[in-house]
């Protein structure tokens, strides 16, 4: 079985969308997907791409990606590289997708001399925490993710909705 992982290009917007969408399942929201191809091929395959895709393949069929982007630590003066989606389809799953995946956003972040590569996972999802645990991840129990979206972002930015007053 052959492996190989390659940067995504717009002929494979498809190809993601259907991946995020497998991930919405995986993780419980199978309805929160919003994105487009079209969001998505004019965000990633742009001038300035917002985000980066790497495509998995096993003997020539799509079998995972990795969805990411970079920010920046103002603590190190340096960029890091944020990880957005590691996903493997389940049939796949085992024989090292995953791996080789997670291996080449390391190599990407080593190369973009960007010291910090880190993600997020969901709580109850065993199977991910103990691959990550594998591979060296280190949890940052300490943390708490934060997030303003829709109606309290808008009003966060002093936004108002049509027919409102801000």
């Amino acid at each position: 079985m052959s492996i190989s992982i390659r940067p995504a290009t717009a002929a494979d917007v498809p190809q993601i969308l259907a991946f995020i969408r497998a991930l919405a399942a995986y993780e419980r929201e199978p309805d929160a997907v919003t994105a487009t191809e079209a969001d998505l091929l004019r965000d990633g395959f742009g001038a300035s791409p917002l985000f980066h895709c790497l495509i998995a393949e096993q003997d020539g069929a799509s079998a995972g990606f990795a969805f990411y982007f970079f920010n920046y630590s103002t603590w190190l003066g340096r960029p890091g590289l944020y990880l957005e989606d590691l996903f493997v389809l389940p049939e796949f799953r085992g024989s090292g997708i995953g791996r080789a995946l997670l291996q080449r956003v390391a190599a990407i972040a080593v190369e973009k001399n960007c010291p910090r590569l880190q993600w997020e996972v969901l709580d109850w999802n065993t199977p991910a925490i103990d691959f990550y645990r594998a591979m060296g991840a280190d949890f940052l129990d300490e943390w708490r993710n934060v997030r303003v979206t829709g109606e309290a972002l808008l009003r966060l930015a002093g936004v108002a909705r049509t027919g409102e007053e801000s």
